[in-house]
């Protein structure tokens, strides 16, 4: 009983803070200077007329909340709107219905937009999420067991180092070094105008796009990955039973396979479960310095155009991703470690 009202407890509280992101989400946009119907369509020779017909055509036109805000003050005694009519109660209704809403500047539902840029996002991400895990995992199992010694110390240099670079600053570099060392692509996700005779001549040419991106990504997670598991290694290592192992006669190897890395991994695998989560926010530098159409890039188009309806659905899809990623790693913790019990 217990647990299922901790399960309960948690999911409850992810729930409530999902609901005051939507509010919060809704009021962050429409307190940006300028006037989305024209920001959306830059064309100058938009008259009064279009514009307010863009207007009524996103539901611009109305009071943001409040009925009373499109009255005259002399008529503040009847509200002539329905309430539900206001855009937060609209927008709040179409979320329940699974809808975003249409982009200002496609004139397409953002959903689907999302969908085609999610795609993009979660494969440079995870492949970069994948390689990072690895790398850092295995450095940092190694910088512990040599620890002291030259490769320990070139180790933790190395991660700090990486770690404290900006992310943009180091693809900017890699950029420059791959296209004139390498002739890797500089942007993009695909050549463009490029024919592919079949499905694996696309996915090399993806792999060749994604390559810069995924390095960058690569070494600023990597860091963080191996200082966690070197510290928690070194920890570990220092324990009671890990002497009574030693004592026993059992190989290195063995006590780090078994003894050491499995208890070692319980933090690093929750800082792997909240970075699933921050890494699709962290992942806008990369992919605007690499043009790689993903969320990130959507975002930053959408803040120059006002795409109201754009830029709420990436920022809820990302703070979802987050409170999701909090979550999992909460419950996840409280099965791997057995000492965690709920009070």
């Amino acid at each position: 009983m217990r647990r299922r009202q901790y399960l309960l407890r948690k999911v409850g509280w992810a729930l409530l803070t999902i609901l005051f992101v939507i509010c919060f989400n809704f009021f962050l946009f429409r307190v940006l200077p300028g006037d989305p119907a024209r920001s959306g369509i830059r064309d100058p020779r938009l008259t009064v007329e279009a514009v307010e017909a863009i207007r009524v055509r996103f539901g611009l036109d109305k009071p943001v909340i409040n009925c009373f805000e499109s009255l005259n003050p002399l008529e503040l005694g009847s509200c002539a709107i329905n309430p539900l009519e206001t855009q937060f109660f609209i927008y709040v209704g179409n979320l329940l219905r699974g809808e975003m809403g249409f982009s200002y500047h496609t004139n397409r539902p953002v959903i689907d937009m999302l969908g085609e840029r999610l795609f993009n996002t979660v494969l440079l991400i995870g492949t970069g999420q994948l390689f990072s895990i690895i790398i850092g995992i295995s450095l940092g199992v190694l910088a512990a067991w040599k620890s002291r010694t030259a490769i320990d110390y070139v180790a933790l240099v190395g991660s700090l180092l990486a770690w404290g670079l900006p992310t943009f600053w180091l693809g900017i570099i890699l950029l420059f070094w791959g296209s004139r060392q390498f002739a890797l692509p500089i942007g993009g996700m695909v050549t463009p105008g490029a024919t592919f005779d079949t499905t694996w001549d696309r996915w090399l040419d993806i792999a060749r796009h994604m390559f810069l991106p995924t390095l960058t990504f690569t070494i600023v997670f990597l860091a963080e990955y191996m200082l966690i598991m070197r510290s928690t290694i070194q920890e570990v290592l220092a324990e009671d039973y890990i002497l009574t192992a030693k004592a026993k006669g059992i190989g290195t190897g063995q006590i780090l396979r078994h003894h050491a890395l499995r208890n070692a991994l319980l933090p690093t695998v929750t800082l792997i479960a909240l970075n699933l989560g921050f890494t699709v926010a962290g992942s806008i530098e990369i992919e605007t310095v690499f043009s790689w159409p993903g969320l990130g890039a959507a975002i930053v188009e959408s803040v120059s155009r006002r795409d109201y309806p754009m830029l709420q659905g990436a920022f809820l899809l990302l703070a979802i991703s987050v409170i999701l990623a909090n979550l999992i790693a909460d419950l996840l913790y409280s099965y791997l470690d057995p000492r965690v019990r709920v009070e």
